[in-house]
């Protein structure tokens, strides 16, 4: 498999995406900034032509520092790999890695020939969500940067969902498609009592139909 890559910039060139079909998005590789770079990659170039690697912390272009899990939940949604020294990595990091492994293989074929749905914007506030879909499954990711305080209740609604029984596949928990449309997915970014969890995190749900 070939990568093309442009330094410089004008990364993507659909010509040559004829005899390489992923492009390297950005050398920026920050969970965060690649909200922005993935989202509007997408509006063009399809998930699966968009390399994207959980690399190092704290980041080389911009020094943050965010969790493992958030850095994997975000390149999930392109070509996934990884670009850092696995014997660096703490016991707990690895154990996550394990399970992005897992999570990948479970849900690439829906990431990578699905229909992709952009539902909420990163150039417009705090929260960006997408969504894939692919037959009986659709894959669900949803991210918060910065925190506010004394936050509203998030929700975000689901788009062109079948009819039908949907179960998360994490929880067991059962939502029908008119309650995910309509009412949306309540996002886990707010504790009992109304505390934020904390800035940069994210979240992976895997919908499968099963009525």
């Amino acid at each position: 498999l070939f990568e093309s890559c442009s330094g410089g910039g004008g990364r993507f060139d659909p010509g040559i995406l004829y005899y390489m079909p992923q492009t390297w998005t950005s050398d920026d590789t920050d969970a965060v900034e690649r909200l922005k770079i993935q989202y509007g990659t997408s509006v063009v170039y399809p998930a699966s032509a968009m390399g994207a690697h959980v690399s190092a912390v704290p980041n080389h272009q911009v020094g943050r520092v965010t969790s493992m899990k958030m850095r994997g939940d975000v390149a999930m949604s392109g070509n996934f790999g990884y670009e850092l020294d696995l014997s660096q990595q703490t016991p707990e990091d690895l154990e996550e890695i394990r399970r992005q492994i897992a999570r990948v293989k479970q849900i690439r074929r829906v990431t990578q020939q699905g229909t992709f749905t952009r539902l909420q914007s990163p150039f417009k506030g705090n929260v960006c969500a997408w969504q894939f879909a692919l037959e009986d499954t659709v894959v669900f990711s949803a991210f918060v940067t910065l925190q506010d305080a004394n936050p509203e209740l998030r929700r975000v609604r689901l788009r062109d969902i079948p009819a039908g029984r949907w179960q998360d596949e994490d929880t067991g928990e059962v939502y029908d498609a008119s309650v995910l449309c309509n009412a949306g997915v309540r996002l886990p970014f707010i504790a009992p009592g109304g505390v934020p969890v904390g800035d940069f995190q994210s979240v992976v749900m895997v919908l499968k139909k099963v009525e």
